[in-house]
Formats: structure tokens, sequence, C-alpha cells
């Protein structure tokens, strides 16, 4: 098989959330568990970080592996879902995994699979824990695919867990209420593990704090008065965020976004949990805080040359400037409204998609009103058709027009915009991810 047909058939013939949507969704570790053991249990050779929340998942993985590689760790990094290739999904020091790892992976194990009816999620994290083995890694930073709880990679027994935040997002499987969508993500508590809450919510806490309790787990938010590390936060003209921090120097974070600060604060609370923990390097004498100090800067005002991370914030074009951030449920766009009224620009215009089981109301009414509209669908069978999002725009005031693909709408946009304008490009993962294929 090649490449190109082993990720055809891993989309086509796997039970695959991102593509067909809760139909795809499988719950329980059973198959994870066969599948774990049949490969000899790969994730107990290395030490890991669990990630879950409903918002900044990656930026804040992305950035604790930044952090790792540059103080010398050899990390391990799962994420999903990609935005350009499969390979994204799994790297080492920010190498993508080798399309020929992956073709022999499948080739070779498929017969076992099958009968299992694994998932396309089941399948790529057996992959990720075997690969990551193989590649002898000293950790792994491992982001939650959905949920928590029931999410195939809760097999692991991290050193760390980290939950960024809640919100509604995927109700249809995780509950309808805030209380309900914390006990799933709250699942990956383990005991005696450590675990790092990113927000404090009146509605979550007592959610996560009987979790805590009930597992003997010390757990640590990084907004309280005594842990918080940011004070404040000064967008800069080129990009990225000035930082001023308690206990630090001032330092810059590449990630653009207002919405980053709270990301930053979690980052920053992590990297004191791993201190604390003998990781890193001990923080009290002044020699190890100016190495902290220098590494951390370089790690966090490189991410993505480190990582490879992409789509948040993203600036990829100026005169005019072109945005992009995957950004794509009421919590995401909260931050990204007020991003959006900030920017500076003659017109603005904004290509948008989205998928079918998220709040199209609720993000609707965050929409900037002075707005040029480029309505669009992704390339997946969850896209919201575009005539049916200029519907729903019309009822809230947005004008625009539809493409029946992304690279229609950017085309038309970036023919239309002058060099003063701002071009702004999200509404799903999905849209970012065509996008970035277009210009590619």
């Amino acid at each position: 098989m090649t490449y190109k047909e082993v990720t055809e058939y891993l989309f086509a013939q796997t039970p695959n959330y991102e593509q067909i949507g809760a139909s795809g969704y499988k719950e329980g570790l059973d198959t994870t568990l066969k599948l774990d053991e049949h490969f000899g249990h790969p994730h107990k050779s290395f030490r890991s970080i669990h990630i879950a929340g409903t918002n900044g998942k990656g930026s804040v993985s992305h950035s604790i592996a930044a952090l790792l590689q540059t103080f010398g760790y050899r990390v391990g990094l799962y994420t999903s879902p990609h935005l350009v290739d499969f390979c994204e999904r799994i790297r080492v020091n920010g190498r993508p995994i080798e399309e020929d790892y992956v073709i022999n992976f499948v080739e070779k194990n498929k017969n076992f699979f099958e009968p299992l009816q694994a998932s396309f999620f089941e399948i790529t994290t057996a992959m990720a824990f075997k690969y990551f083995q193989e590649m002898n890694i000293d950790i792994a930073i491992v982001e939650v695919g959905l949920g928590g709880r029931l999410d195939c990679t809760n097999i692991i027994t991290p050193i760390l867990s980290v939950i960024t935040n809640i919100s509604l997002d995927h109700t249809q499987l995780l509950g309808d209420s805030l209380e309900q969508i914390a006990l799933e993500k709250g699942g990956i508590i383990k005991p005696e593990v450590p675990v790092v809450i990113g927000e404090t919510q009146p509605e979550t806490k007592p959610i996560f704090d009987a979790l805590a309790q009930e597992g003997n787990a010390r757990i640590v938010y990084a907004d309280d008065e005594n842990e918080r590390q940011i004070l404040s936060a000064e967008p800069l003209p080129e990009g990225g965020m000035l930082y001023k921090c308690k206990d630090l120097a001032d330092f810059k974070g590449e990630l653009g976004g207002i919405y980053q600060v709270k990301n930053m604060n979690t980052i920053m609370c992590v990297m004191h949990q791993l201190m604390d923990s003998g990781y890193l390097c001990d923080y009290a004498p002044l020699e190890n805080k100016r190495k902290i100090q220098e590494e951390m800067t370089l790690a966090l005002n490189n991410v993505t040359r480190i990582t490879g991370l992409k789509g948040r914030w993203q600036i990829v074009h100026r005169k005019p400037t072109i945005v992009c951030d995957t950004g794509h449920n009421v919590g995401g766009w909260q931050y990204l409204s007020q991003q959006l009224m900030q920017a500076q620009y003659k017109k603005l215009h904004i290509v948008f998609g989205m998928v079918d089981d998220k709040d199209v109301y609720g993000i609707m009414n965050l929409l900037p009103k002075d707005a040029i509209y480029y309505y669009t669908k992704a390339s997946t069978k969850r896209a919201l058709p575009e005539t049916s999002l200029k519907v729903f725009g019309d009822q809230f005031g947005l004008k625009g027009d539809c493409y029946p693909t992304v690279g229609e709408a950017i085309k038309s946009a970036t023919e239309t915009a002058s060099a003063d304008d701002f071009i702004f490009i999200g509404g799903s993962t999905y849209i970012v991810a065509d996008f970035l294929k277009y210009i590619n």
C-alpha cells in the first residue's frame, strides 16, 4: 500500500468521528485495552502528561512540548485533528512520524484490528504509543481526543494531568451542562497524580475537587491568586504577546490571540508543577532561575518552529492582513470576536464555515456585524452547507455570499480586499485545514 492508500483506508474503513460525527464516536476502552495488550503496553515505557479541556488543548500541548524539548528532553507529542497531513498528529521533537512507519504499521496489523472494528482514533492512538516506545522518548504530551473519561488515551497514568477549561461543546456526546462535561473531562484525574485546572468555574470546581479528593490527587487552579503567574499581557504589533510575570522577567510568547493569556497562565503553572516534581531544574538557585528564564523564553517564542503548531491566530500574510484560527465553539468565539474588534483594518472580510454539531446561533450572535462574509464549507461530511450558513447569517444581519469551496471563498476575499483590509479565516478546524492546503 502507498501512504495515500493507507490514510484513505484509515479514514474510509474505520469509524471516524472527525469525518462523520457522532456515529463515528466509539465510547469505552475495551478495544483500546485489547490493542494495548497486543502491542505490549507501549505507553508504560515512557512518562506522559495528559491534557484535556474544551479549548486551548492544542496551544497548551504544543507549548509544553516546546518547553520540555528546549530543556533537553526527547518529547513525543500526540494531538488531533491534523490540519494538512495525517503525520502531524504524531511527532517526536517536532518531527512528524514517517510515512513509511504509518504504512508498515497498518499493513502489519490490520488483520488484527479489523475484527475488533477498531475506530480511527483507537488505531491512531495505538500507533502513536508504539511509535513513541520505539523512538525511545523521555516523555509524551498526550492530548485527549474527545471528553476524557472514556477517551482511548485514558489508559495512561501520567506524571501530571491538565484540564484547560470547560465550555459547552460536543454536548450530544458529553452532556448538555458544564457539570456533565466536567465529569467526563475530569475522568483523566488519576489517583496520586497532580492535576492543573486552567480556569476556575463555579459549575465545575466542585466536580474537579471531588474527583481529586477521591483519588488523593493534588489539585491546583492556575488562575488562583496564589498560583497565577501572568500578571498582564500586551499584544505586540508584529504578533504574539508580551507577558509580565510574577516570578520571572517579562517575556514574549509567540502565539497570538487574547485567549492565549489564560493558556499561558496554565502553561506557567504546569512548568512550576514540573519543577516541583523534579523536572526541568531546581527553581531556587539564582543560576537556575537564569537558565529557566532563558530556556522558557526561547521555547515560548518559538513554539511553531519547535513543534509545528498551526492555526492559532496565525498571521499568514500582510497587506492585506490574513489570519486563520481554529476556534470553533462559543467559548472560543467569545475571545475571537474581541480579538477581531481590536484589530486595525479598513474593511473586515470573514471566510466562514462550520460543522453540523456546533451551536450555530450562539456563534453567529458573536460574529462582527461590520464584516463582509464569505460563507463556505470544508471538505468533510460534517460541514454545514454554505447556503444554510447564509440563512442563519441573514437572521443576524450578517452580509455575505456563498462559495462551495474554501478555495473559492479565499480567492474571492483576496481579490476583493485592499492592502489595508483584514481577512479572517475560521469557524471550524476543517475550514483552516482546507485553507492551509489551498495556500500550500
